[in-house]
């Protein structure tokens, strides 16, 4: 039988009316969904994930659909649609972000629906302690983890870049901590957590890595796009690729040559060579 000698994993974080750099709209992430139906293509669980990364065969059509940080507008757009379609994905949470509350309606649901507003005003929000208004509550992460839709997995307790801060001297000893936050509050509101762990805004270092290791994460997500996820590949390095807010055709054309035997590698260390340029 025919398998997967690699899966892009592909990261999204909203699905929002108003498209951008970070948000696809829900007309777009359709779209997407639509080519990858209509191709044969099959979503997999982390664990199914996990095995290709053992060399447990998938289908060779195969992708991992993810979303970092948990936006209200996940449970708004993109769990409907992938529902309609027969897709599953997962989304990491940032941990303290979330709260407690009813659930809100979605997308078929009521014409009336929640404002889900563009990235910067999530972070605005969020910086002013009102998380609620732009995140999912745990009343949504249950509904969509008991129709098998999504899976929760780790991105911190606070998304903080600590290196970059006024206590980065500290910087070791606070993902230490995020990381026991992250996994206790799952714990507490999820019943277990996961040894799949996604990097807050992509940094990561060797020290985080043996942090994360000592934290019980084996398998690490990055945000960086130019390499292949084969078996055999390391799975404390991960590689996932940004989804803009384009059409399916699109989207299929970067899906194709990231799982072409040929094309595909020469395409990575062409675009990896290129930002290696551009950063000189």
């Amino acid at each position: 039988m025919k398998v997967a000698s690699t899966v892009p994993v592909m990261m999204y974080h909203h699905v929002t009316p108003e498209g951008g750099m970070i948000n696809a709209s829900p007309e777009h992430f359709e779209q997407h969904l639509q080519w990858l139906q209509r191709h044969g293509w099959t979503s997999l669980t982390t664990e199914q994930f996990v095995g290709h990364l053992q060399g447990q065969g998938v289908p060779p059509k195969s992708v991992l659909i993810t979303f970092d940080d948990g936006y209200l507008d996940n449970w708004v757009y993109a769990y409907p649609l992938l529902k309609k379609y027969g897709f599953n994905a997962v989304i990491f949470l940032v941990t303290d972000w979330i709260k407690d509350g009813p659930v809100r309606p979605y997308r078929g649901q009521a014409q009336d629906l929640p404002a889900c507003p563009v990235h910067r005003e999530c972070e605005a929000r969020i910086e002013q302690g009102r998380s609620d208004e732009v995140i999912l509550r745990w009343s949504e992460i249950h509904a969509m983890q008991a129709e098998g839709v999504f899976e929760f997995h780790s991105h911190t307790h606070t998304h903080t870049r600590w290196d970059l801060s006024e206590q980065r001297d500290q910087k070791n000893d606070k993902m230490r901590w995020e990381l026991e936050q992250s996994r206790k509050t799952l714990m507490a509101n999820m019943g277990s957590v996961s040894d799949q762990l996604c990097w807050p805004q992509g940094y990561f270092d060797p020290d985080y890595v043996q942090i994360a290791q000592q934290a019980g994460f084996r398998y690490l997500y990055t945000t960086k796009a130019f390499g292949s996820n084969q078996p055999g590949s390391d799975p404390l390095h991960i590689y996932r690729f940004a989804v803009r807010d384009t059409t399916g055709v699109s989207i299929g054309r970067r899906l194709n040559v990231a799982i072409h035997p040929v094309i595909g590698p020469i395409f990575n260390r062409w675009k990896a060579w290129r930002r290696r340029q551009r950063q000189k």
